[in-house]
């Protein structure tokens, strides 16, 4: 019997491959944080989500899928279904902690999850992970003017974790912008708040800028272990380099009165810019996303070389647009599965999903290049330490 066709309260214990570098993923999505995880030596040896799109494209790409993946509800699973694990990570929805959300926080409907993360860490029967991962956007620091944030690090030290965070722009690896926000939890000796002033490091590096640092210094009564941490590097890739090179019979590119009317939508400054870009006798590309502005639909459009958040398509709202302009001509068109993977760091994702299935799965995934560096600057150095 498969692991999705079993029920979530049946399932058979797993077992661990390996004492040490082993991860249960939670809220994994199409599985681009194993993706990173595995890129710098961990193996995930359970992996749970409940959409069932999104399982099916982590079943199409990884190859040991029925293994390990369990399909399901999160507030549903048996906790000894889970196996012992050095990691466990959770990417729990993000819905409730954004203005799209309405700031409902942690008690919405959707990111209550994290609350089915935290029953599993509780009741797990042979040991809590020695760390755990928490991934979500940025909008998570100022929740209910922080107490979601609060709320998260304090039931994590009930459980024994001294906790710590940081802020990584996916900008700064991939031509994305996409800022998440990342707490570490770790059953290791926590620091005072005190002690963590008087490290100078702590303010170097550029992963906490200034609100998170004030947050961390604010909340003495959170249990911290603050590392220090490199500062982020510099991405040499822009836009133009992820694209591919679609020729213009294809079926992506919009139709010149679709694209005519994605014009119409700019406002006299975007519209200035992309006539700029137009006129120029050289090729050049921006993406556009749509935006409801004072009660109506605008095009943004970003020239930077550098392209929006991927996110999830919901009513079309969510889906980014190509722009291609220059020698009198202009085409559009929507971002490909393959540009997706690309901006995300999963070069050579496969993907087998309808396009809108493809955009969703990538829109609420992680970026790959971000979790590797967090594998090399933290992870791995927690786990080396855990063997000693």
């Amino acid at each position: 019997m498969t692991m999705d066709a079993m029920s979530i309260n049946e399932a058979e214990p797993l077992r661990s491959a390996a004492p040490l570098k082993t991860v249960a993923e939670f809220f994994s999505g199409i599985g681009l944080m194993r993706m990173g995880l595995e890129r710098q030596g961990w193996e995930v040896v359970f992996a749970n989500d409940i959409d069932e799109q999104k399982c099916a494209i982590y079943r199409g790409h990884f190859a040991d899928a029925e293994d390990h993946l369990l399909e399901g509800d999160i507030h549903e699973i048996d906790p000894t279904a889970v196996p012992s694990v050095t990691l466990a990570t959770a990417s729990f929805p993000c819905n409730d902690l954004s203005l799209a959300g309405a700031r409902k926080g942690l008690a919405g409907s959707h990111s209550s999850a994290f609350w089915g993360f935290i029953r599993i860490l509780e009741r797990l029967e042979r040991g809590k992970p020695p760390i755990v991962l928490l991934e979500n956007v940025t909008g998570f620091l100022t929740s209910n003017r922080g107490s979601d944030l609060q709320q998260a690090l304090a039931a994590l030290n009930e459980l024994g974790y001294g906790v710590d965070a940081f802020i990584l722009d996916a900008a700064r690896f991939v031509p994305q912008s996409r800022q998440r926000l990342f707490v570490v939890g770790s059953l290791d000796k926590p620091m005072r708040v005190d002690s963590v002033k008087e490290q100078f490091q702590f303010f170097q590096s550029d992963a906490r800028p200034r609100a998170l640092a004030e947050f961390i210094l604010s909340h003495e009564n959170i249990r911290w272990n603050i590392r220090a941490l490199p500062s982020q590097p510099r991405r040499a890739d822009s836009l133009s380099s992820i694209l591919e090179d679609l020729p213009e019979v294809s079926s992506y590119w919009w139709s010149k009165e679709r694209a005519q009317y994605l014009l119409d939508q700019m406002s006299p400054r975007h519209r200035a810019i992309a006539d700029k870009m137009i006129c120029d006798r050289q090729l050049a590309y921006g993406t556009i996303f749509r935006r409801v502005r004072n009660g109506k639909t605008m095009a943004e459009l970003r020239t930077d070389g550098v392209a929006g958040c991927l996110r999830t398509p919901r009513g079309g709202s969510g889906r980014q647009i190509l722009f291609k302009a220059g020698e009198g001509r202009y085409a559009a068109r929507l971002l490909t599965p393959t540009e997706c993977a690309r901006l995300m760091g999963a070069e050579g994702f496969i993907v087998d999903a309808p396009l809108n299935q493809a955009l969703f799965g990538f829109g609420d995934a992680v970026c790959v290049p971000v979790i590797e560096w967090i594998a090399v600057n933290y992870l791995n150095p927690v786990a080396n330490e855990l063997m000693r």
